[in-house]
């Protein structure tokens, strides 16, 4: 599952949501999010702008 620092959501209305630090998994509905807020699920989204600023650690 990717990890993202900050990650934007635009929506079919061009609102945007915003998180940073969370994981995000991309389906054919939409996109399904955690944060430290807990799990979000969007189906209405445009696009996503998802930026990572750190190395990933090595499994």
């Amino acid at each position: 599952m990717p990890h993202a620092d900050t990650l934007t959501v635009v929506h079919h209305d061009d609102t945007r949501t915003s998180y940073t630090d969370v994981r995000y998994q991309l389906h054919r509905d939409g996109i399904r999010i955690w944060s430290s807020d807990g799990e979000h699920a969007f189906t209405d989204i445009l696009m996503t702008h998802a930026y990572r600023q750190r190395q990933a650690r090595a499994s």
